[in-house]
């Protein structure tokens, strides 16, 4: 049969075995309590209470206060009667106070109420003596329940802690200089922490979270609370030593404490004075200390007395005590202190495995432990019956009983087998109101398994996301309308009371959940969660901050998009977006609108300073340009007015542009300046008429004259006399001693043969890199400065005036150009080989300088020879070692792209700028920007055939026409290139796509001599009527061959 073994001090009757007052030195079984299977057990230095299964409670010892709830026997363990109508389930006693959490989950008090201890506010004396409720508490499920000398604390099943009692050294947590508090009061600053246990020492106090973060406050005097200093703390703190001990269970002495970690160690620190720690020696230890002695045992319980500790061993059956041992608690026969721990005597068994050993030969007085208990000076263990095959505690493991709610599988499933008009149970609408309006729950669900949650940081947050997201997706097929709404109603509430600087790590994980959640894809529910949502993100300290941004860049591309494209995209500012739309301008519109939109912000930040998670065009609100006038927010943008802090001005979020409103606001931008400086030519000539001036009038057009033959020298001779307001005006160019009129053919050419001739490598002014085929500005060259501003000012010429130009460098230009830092990412583009020997050195696990003998050099190689550049001052002689390897990998990559080409790049950037100078330029990602100047190859040929329009006698069904189609289609991939130039004079497509090809075919008269003819200015296609799908093939391949000059037809 079970039995209680008690040892220790008994002066008071504390330890119920009646009659003799003697201290106890060895285990002795406790007969005072009737048989019955025992649930808990409590004792203080003066009194002690006992929970048995049945629900009925016993206490004995001192009964100054009333704190046995009867006036019976005090030294042995009598029943009482007073609360006989509860079921007792957990027992927890002050320094003359009782405390008890019945099976309604309520809480009784009763006993010394001199600090407020029992919670029930203005009580005289004689009521203090009878077990009563904490009717503060009556509306909340209490789990847990714990005392120190004169306070208390509890754990609600939502996770909130309570307390009340002595506040003389902070031990209440509430941050406050009140020395008592007679009534219960949540400290809110552990709102959101998915608490584990909560314990108490003598006038200090802990709570342990799900992934074994250590929070203390009250007294600090003896360096209890372990953080490293002797000062009391009068709010919780963080205890960061034992952050990454994955901590399973904590114990409170008077002024010391233990924690048990996952794998059975043992931390102490706190008072030692008595070597109650068991380091070996007596003193304090203000940061936690593993017991050595008990370095290779697994121990599964830990106990904390007033100035001694117990540790049980279950698979040896040893249970070691040291400490203080003056009235016999350490229970090996002596009175004396132990400073390390020794074994207490007893005939104490490992427990019994399955068929291990049979029941007959275990003997009558021999135990095998299930639980122990210590307090004051006072130590007992509660035995295992030994002919039930059952095993001890192990603290390791909570019991869901006393954990706090989470959304788990079942709770899911019971919501999900509703049906749409069912009336749910009164437990199952609380339980689910209580998980949705606390963040506590929420950080505790879908937890890693194998305690890989535990040490949650910023590089892990615990959760499982695949478990959330089926969750979740189970969750959305919920039909119960009562459900769903209260779901809503819950999630608002919390949403709107999270903190803008949170208490620890784990109280951030619903910022990943929440986004998972089924509701946040309803639009109708934008203005109650999604937007205070979108502001409690964009409110987080910059701490907070930083660590949701390294989780989120750690998602999975298709996570990441989940959260970017589902939620926010599709739904939340398409919502905003029909507000703007329909003219409210009221100021908690405006404010939703920019909580919303600067929360999107925040995602497309994380996604571009970690490489691009996802494509940069993920973040595109496509209606944006259909609800927004971008044209007017522009403008209204760059003449930015006194009251510019009221206004919502979309194009500071370019990154919600798509690429077709960009361009929009591009050509926007290019024709108000066009037509500013058309504006000035024609007021200057309308002048220079009334004034009777002798002088040409100004050309409204930027004109050039050039012949094939010297195309470079004349372009170059002609811009140079021209202004920067010159620039701005349409492109016209002339080809001297051509037909051909410039309706843009002639300059979609100009610009492919300039481009080509001072690409060439005769000049030596772009180095080839062969792996990539791509060019960069060569670091030795003999051209001048000119050539370079040159060719900025082409490239900006040819943003202004629409035109795709060939250009063959890398990304890394349109970085520079947008004042975006290059990174190897950009030199792995241009030189992979490089790139990827200067990764392997970053990645290199051994000795760097021996191996790589590498110095802060470069080579390079000029007309043949090669020569050594130093990198920085002194660089031949400084060695690449682990230490500085990232330093030589950043100046190398500067180098290229920078150092060595600052005066070439400078010349190219200011002739670029000189033509493309405007704010417009801000709102291009680099990718954009390239796009605008080479163009793309995202061909959709089918897309060119549907947009295709037909003149004179053709139409789709004509038989020449199905010729064509099927001819075309049948061209390699690089004639049909060839046929787009033909047609376009440029075999790349603009960022609009091929939609944004309009071409048109037109009969001819003539026949099967005659070739096609394409008027590149304007898309159009003359095709002569062929008698055979043949000769159509060999006259339209024929023509696409030789593309170059203009006539007039």
């Amino acid at each position: 049969m079970a039995k209680i073994l008690c040892w220790g001090k008994a002066d008071s009757g504390q330890l119920g075995i009646g009659g003799s007052d003697e201290n106890q030195c060895l285990p002795i079984p406790v007969t005072s309590l009737p048989e019955s299977t025992i649930v808990d057990i409590s004792c203080s230095d003066l009194h002690t209470l006992v929970a048995v299964e049945n629900g009925q409670l016993y206490s004995c010892g001192n009964n100054d206060f009333g704190q046995l709830g009867h006036s019976g026997q005090f030294s042995r363990l009598e029943h009482v009667e007073k609360i006989k109508s509860q079921k007792v389930i957990k027992v927890a006693v002050g320094q003359s106070h009782s405390l008890v959490l019945t099976a309604a989950n309520e809480v009784f008090t009763w006993g010394n109420n001199k600090h407020g201890q029992l919670g029930r506010d203005g009580i005289n004396e004689e009521v203090t003596k009878i077990p009563k409720l904490v009717k503060t508490l009556a509306v909340y499920s209490v789990i847990q329940i714990s005392c120190g000398s004169n306070h208390c604390l509890v754990l609600t099943s939502e996770g909130l802690v309570a307390s009340w009692g002595a506040n003389n050294f902070g031990q209440l947590g509430c941050n406050q200089t009140i020395s008592h508090r007679s009534q219960p009061e949540f400290i809110n600053c552990l709102k959101g922490i998915p608490i584990a246990q909560i314990t108490t020492g003598g006038n200090h106090s802990f709570v342990l979270s799900k992934s074994g973060a250590v929070f203390g406050w009250g007294r600090n005097s003896f360096g209890q609370l372990g953080v490293n200093d002797e000062r009391d703390r009068p709010f919780p703190t963080l205890c960061k030593s034992l952050r990454y001990q994955r901590i399973k269970y904590l114990a409170c002495g008077e002024d010391h404490t233990a924690a048990l970690t996952q794998n059975g160690g043992v931390f102490t620190f706190g008072a030692g004075s008595y070597g109650q720690l068991g380091h070996s020696s007596v003193q304090n230890e203000v940061l936690p200390r593993q017991v050595t002695e008990l370095m290779g045992s697994d121990v599964t319980q830990i106990a904390c007395g007033r100035r001694h500790t117990l540790a049980y061993v279950t698979a040896s059956g040893r249970l070691y005590a040291f400490g203080l041992g003056g009235t016999g608690q350490l229970g090996n026969g002596t009175t004396s202190n132990k400073t390390s721990p020794c074994r207490v005597s007893g005939p104490f068994l490992p427990p019994i495995k399955n068929n291990s050993m049979s029941v007959d030969v275990v003997d009558k007085d021999s135990v095998i432990i299930k639980t122990i208990v210590a307090g004051g000076d006072s130590s007992f263990i509660i035995s295992l019956d030994t002919k039930v095959n059952k095993q001890p505690d192990d603290f390791r493991i909570h019991s869901s009983s006393n954990q706090i709610l989470s959304l788990t599988p079942s709770v899911i499933q019971t919501i999900c087998q509703l049906q749409s008009a069912d009336s749910p149970s009164v437990e199952l609408s609380e339980e689910v109101i209580k998980i949705f309006s606390n963040a506590s729950c929420l950080n505790c669900s879908f937890l890693l398994s194998d305690d890989k949650h535990y040490g949650s940081n910023s590089k892990n947050h615990g959760l499982d996301l695949d478990k959330a997201k089926e969750s979740f997706t189970r969750l959305s097929e919920a039909t119960n309308v009562y459900m769903i709404q209260k779901i809503c109603n819950s999630l608002e509430e919390m949403i709107r009371c999270l903190p803008s600087s949170p208490p620890d790590i784990e109280a951030l994980r619903l910022y990943l959940l929440l986004p998972l959640c089924h509701v946040f894809d309803e639009p109708k529910y934008y203005g109650d969660l999604i937007v205070p949502f979108g502001h409690s993100i964009i409110s987080l300290d910059k701490a907070a901050s930083k660590v949701i941004d390294i989780w989120w860049s750690s998602f999975t591309p298709a996570s990441f998009n989940r959260i970017v494209y589902v939620k926010w995209t599709n739904y939340t500012l398409s919502s905003v977006l029909h507000f703007y739309n329909v003219g409210y301008f009221r100021l908690m519109n405006r404010m939703d609108k920019l909580y919303l939109i600067t929360s999107f912000t925040f995602l497309y930040n994380v996604n571009e300073q970690n490489g691009q998670i996802i494509p940069y065009h993920q973040f595109y609100i496509s209606i944006l340009k259909n609800k927004v006038n971008v044209k007017v927010d522009y403008v209204s943008w760059v003449q930015r007015s006194y009251h510019k802090s009221q206004e919502l001005h979309y194009c500071n979020y370019p990154f919600l542009f798509d690429a077709a409103a960009k361009s929009m606001l591009l050509h926007t931008d290019a024709m108000m300046q066009m037509q500013s400086a058309i504006d000035e030519v024609t007021r200057f000539n309308f002048n220079t008429l009334l004034n009777r001036m002798p002088i040409d009038p100004i050309n409204p057009c930027l004109v050039l004259y050039v012949t094939r033959e010297n195309i470079v020298h004349e372009t170059l001779q002609q811009l140079s006399k021209h202004t920067s307001a010159d620039l701005k005006k349409p492109l016209k160019v002339v080809f001297i001693g051509e037909e051909a009129v410039d309706e843009g053919g002639v300059r979609k050419e100009f610009f492919m043969l300039l481009l080509r001739e001072v690409m060439d490598t005769k000049y030596g002014m772009f180095k080839f890199y062969e792996e990539s085929g791509l060019k960069w500005f060569s670091p030795q060259t003999f051209e001048e400065n000119d050539m370079f501003h040159l060719i900025g000012i082409l490239c900006g010429l040819a943003i202004y005036n629409f035109t795709i130009i060939n250009l063959p460098f890398p990304l890394a230009l349109y970085k520079k150009l947008l004042k975006r830092p290059v990174t190897i990412e950009d030199l792995n583009e241009l030189s992979p080989l490089v790139a990827r020997n200067l990764q392997s050195i970053l990645d290199f696990d051994g000795n760097v300088e021996e191996t790589f003998g590498l110095t802060f050099e470069v080579s390079q190689e000029l007309f043949g020879e090669s020569s050594s550049v130093e990198l920085c001052p002194g660089g031949s002689k400084k060695m690449v070692n682990k230490e500085n390897r990232k330093e030589y990998v950043d100046t190398y990559i500067d180098y290229v792209f920078n150092t060595s080409v600052e005066n070439q790049y400078g010349a190219f950037s200011s002739g670029f700028l000189k033509v493309c100078g405007s704010r417009v330029l801000e709102l291009f990602h680099p990718l954009e920007l390239q796009a605008m100047v080479i163009g793309n190859e995202n061909y959709d040929f089918g897309e060119l055939e549907k947009n295709t329009e037909y003149k004179n006698e053709y139409h789709r069904y004509h038989p020449t026409i199905q010729y064509f189609w099927e001819v075309f289609y049948d061209l390699s991939l690089e004639d049909k290139k060839k046929f787009l130039k033909f047609l376009t004079g440029s075999d790349r497509i603009s960022i609009f796509g091929m939609e944004s090809i309009k071409m048109v075919i037109q009969s001819t008269n003539g026949g099967d001599t005659y070739l096609p003819v394409a008027h590149t200015c304007f898309n159009l296609l003359d095709l002569p009527k062929y008698t055979s799908k043949q000769k159509l093939e060999e006259k339209l391949i024929l023509a696409i061959q030789h593309t170059e000059g203009f006539g007039i037809v």
